[in-house]
């Protein structure tokens, strides 16, 4: 049988940004996917639709799994030939038992590859706005293990040398022995006034940060109900936050954005809410599919120089029919005598990378804005082409044949259910973890309420802001029962980022 192989991949500290690229080519070629609780489930989007996953999940108060039987798990796996890989949060070999998954791997002469992974012993302070040394401030820095109860009489960690022998001390899942770390740390000679950080989660959207001192941070800890996972930080870098602190500043820091657009149109969305701080979650409720049947759009490109306009209303419609124009040897020179209309900026830049001009686009990104646009340019007898979804409103073709054009509606690709995890979506919405849920068109909608299946949705989604990116996308939520709380004024995914921000902020343009 053929040999498997290990990669033992750090994750980072949460933020599914702070993968390396080499891990995330580990977890696209993983026929086993092993991940723990530190490791965000943002990245099983990436791995392959038959990949096995098995949650190790560990926490101060309950193992999903001990580490002798995920060390033997790994090993059994690749003994079948699997190629595993292990995802672990932060870095495999920083306080990450990485090593001894590794030894016993070697033992039974199995290969392995370690992918470093960015700790959290330095990640997670500069979320908060703390540079873990600094030319003014200290050159030294020492990270220390907190799982270790500093009072026992055989501590392998020398109190007495890095008390003071660091400028800055890191001490990771040390919640529990807050108050004897610093403790120790005052008898062996530290200041009762050095400034020191507790920050948890660190680098997620849920990251929190508390400010004291070695003498008060315990106290301080308990009234506000701190607890693991949090990275400790002591020493005068601390003081820096005030200044610097970034992450915890930006206008969505904190919200879980639900982006329900397809897989391929998604990334535009999820990258403006990552920009200002929000936590994008995809969940498709909408594929792009062929026609099933090609006929009419292959004919309607065949004519197409018999058309007075070619009407675009979708980004997706534009890149299909050129996809359908070259399967049929076509190029743009069929349209030097053609007029081309779209609605809106994107859809218009799709046109244009493929060096057309457009002749118009409405001020207003819908159909009833397109046939007042329209009126005087579109003559009585022009012939108009319309290649667009299956399941497109009928206002704009019916308005055009009262002007008297001659309308001809084609299907240039099919909106089909997505295939999201709806299971894991129900569950976050029931457990409060999403904040938005973005719709951005009215098939995303009547998808996201058929994935979910759920009775009471309304109740569900109670206390989620529904976002939407303009009129028709909003009332066909309302008719399923949905409550709009936010409605772009520009119905495009920069008009919808704004309208949430302003939502979030208070704030809107004068």
């Amino acid at each position: 049988m053929t040999k498997g192989i290990v990669y033992l991949v750090g994750a980072g500290p949460g933020d599914p940004g702070l993968i390396t690229v080499k891990g995330l080519e580990c977890i696209r070629k993983a026929d086993v996917l092993v991940y723990d609780r530190l490791a965000s489930p943002r990245f099983l989007a990436y791995a392959r639709p038959d990949v096995e996953i098995i949650y190790v999940g560990k926490s101060p108060d309950r193992h999903a799994m001990s580490q002798e039987d995920i060390n033997q798990l790994l090993v059994d796996k690749a003994k079948e030939g699997k190629v595993v890989t292990r995802l672990k949060g932060g870095d495999p070999f920083v306080f990450g038992r990485g090593g001894e998954e590794a030894e016993l791997l070697v033992e039974n002469n199995l290969p392995f590859e370690v992918v470093p992974g960015i700790t959290s012993a330095i990640s997670v302070p500069a979320y908060a706005g703390i540079p873990v040394t600094h030319r003014g401030y200290t050159s030294t820095l020492a990270i220390v293990t907190g799982n270790e109860d500093p009072n026992k009489d055989d501590s392998s960690i020398a109190w007495d040398k890095i008390a003071t022998g660091a400028g800055t001390l890191i001490f990771l899942m040390g919640m529990a022995n807050l108050p004897a770390i610093c403790t120790r740390l005052m008898e062996f000679g530290r200041s009762t006034e050095t400034p020191v950080a507790l920050i948890r989660w660190g680098t997620r959207p849920e990251q929190r940060t508390l400010i004291g001192t070695l003498e008060n941070i315990h106290q301080r800890a308990l009234e506000a109900n701190f607890k693991n996972p949090a990275v400790i930080v002591v020493g005068e870098v601390v003081k820096l936050r005030e200044k610097l602190a970034w992450f915890e500043n930006r206008p969505m820091f904190g919200k879980r954005v639900i982006v329900t657009r397809s897989r391929e149109q998604a990334s535009v969305l999820s990258s403006a809410i990552e920009a200002l701080g929000g936590e994008p979650w995809e969940f498709p409720t909408i594929q792009i599919a062929e026609p099933e049947d090609f006929t009419m759009l292959d004919s309607a490109i065949t004519d197409v120089r018999s058309y007075r306009w070619v009407i675009f209303t979708s980004v997706n419609g534009v890149q299909r029919f050129f996809e359908r124009m070259r399967n049929n040897k076509k190029d743009i020179r069929d349209l030097s005598d053609v007029r081309l209309c779209a609605i809106g900026p994107k859809t218009r830049e799709e046109l244009e990378k493929r060096g057309l001009m457009v002749d118009y686009v409405p001020g207003e990104y819908r159909a009833e804005e397109i046939v007042a646009g329209l009126r005087g340019k579109v003559m009585p007898g022009d012939r108009v082409l319309l290649p667009r979804a299956d399941i497109a409103r009928k206002l704009l073709p019916k308005a055009l044949e009262e002007m008297g054009a001659l309308v001809h509606e084609v299907v240039a690709y099919r909106t089909v259910l997505g295939d999201g995890n709806a299971k894991a979506i129900r569950e976050s919405l029931a457990n409060g973890d999403i904040s938005v849920v973005t719709f951005t068109s009215s098939s995303t909608v009547q998808n996201f309420v058929k994935l979910i299946a759920e009775e009471d949705l309304p109740r569900l989604m109670e206390k989620v802001v529904v976002a939407s990116i303009g009129p028709i996308t909003s009332d066909t939520a309302r008719k399923l029962g949905l409550r709009v709380d936010v409605e772009a004024k520009e119905y495009t995914i920069g008009g919808l980022v704004q309208a949430i921000t302003e939502h979030f902020t208070g704030q809107k343009d004068s």
